[in-house]
């Protein structure tokens, strides 16, 4: 199979390739996302494929409108509303009641699923198109960096999907905040985003709990690692070690990440959240044996980033 590089101007194209139950990369505000009609088991199926997926990491379902709420889910609690009312569209995935008509393949069998409305032009015009909505878990192989354009996803499901859509550099970088509203009398946050802790409970008027490893897995981006490049990584929180490190271990194939820039220590990229999977796939790219991140303390009070360099 070619996979086909397409545009907004491809949409109905597009559109027209996932009625059919092929599986389509499109780009969203956080990263690109793989998507399939959420109603063809056949299609959701390839996707689990096509990405080498464990098949009880649950996928998010992605809606372009809250009419399509009661198609994918029951009972819907009154939190979702005021999240919704809130947040969408935006980078927040609220895990609620799924639909009896929902195929057991969305949420690993389980009787949840994880819905956001994804705050991106391209993203809302082929859902519209599609009718229904995407199930669309991050377009890349999995263990691999999540991809924010579209030459990341070429580069791990290049003859593997039917098409993917170009709409550049995503605006945010890293996934969605998700929140679990079902399995708890007060939700869980399930995996932090840019939607932080303190803005959702300020919204709900509760404290919200942190997920136990020991909860059932209701939500992507919890139970499996992630992220992870071919060099080795170190993660260093203490300057005085880290500088340490540096001097006495040089290594002219490392990358040195860190929010301001160190002196003398060789290939040095300013990290943040928008640019986190970038670099380390460049670090691929560029044959690299290590990478050492830098932590100062702007970093570790980042709590979706932080998240993230923890899965590598």
């Amino acid at each position: 199979m070619k996979t086909q590089i397409l545009f907004e101007k491809d949409l109905a194209f597009a559109a027209d390739l996932l009625k059919k139950g092929e599986v389509v990369a499109f780009p969203t505000e956080t990263v690109y996302g793989l998507g399939a009609s959420i109603f063809r088991p056949d299609a959701i199926e390839k996707i689990f494929q096509a990405k080498k997926r464990p098949r009880d990491n649950p996928l998010i379902a992605h809606i372009s409108g809250l009419h399509q709420i009661e198609t994918i889910a029951v009972e819907i609690p009154d939190f979702f509303y005021r999240l919704a009312e809130t947040f969408f569209p935006g980078p927040l995935t609220l895990v609620v009641k799924k639909h009896p008509n929902v195929p057991k393949q969305v949420s690993g069998s389980l009787d949840t699923i994880a819905i956001r409305f994804p705050n991106h032009p391209i993203a809302q015009k082929l859902i519209s198109l599609v009718g229904v909505p995407l199930v669309a878990p991050s377009a890349n192989l999995s263990g691999r960096p999540s991809p924010t354009e579209a030459n990341h996803v070429l580069q791990d499901l290049e003859g593997r999907i039917a098409a993917i859509i170009d709409g550049g550099i995503c605006k945010i970088g890293l996934e969605s905040t998700v929140i679990d509203l079902v399995s708890s009398p007060s939700p869980i946050l399930l995996r932090p985003g840019k939607i932080n802790r303190k803005e959702v409970e300020e919204v709900l008027g509760v404290e919200i709990s942190t997920f136990s490893h020991s909860s059932p897995i209701s939500s992507p981006g919890v139970k499996y690692k992630h992220y992870a490049p071919n060099a080795q990584v170190k993660v260093w929180t203490d300057q005085k070690s880290f500088l340490k490190d540096l001097k006495q271990k040089p290594n002219p194939k490392r990358m040195v990440l860190s929010r301001e820039r160190i002196e003398g220590c060789g290939q040095w990229f300013s990290l943040s959240s928008h640019n986190f999977y970038s670099l380390l796939r460049l670090a691929d790219q560029n044959k690299m044996e290590e990478i050492i991140i830098f932590c100062d303390d702007a970093i570790q009070e980042n709590e979706a980033l932080m998240n993230r360099i923890s899965k590598i």
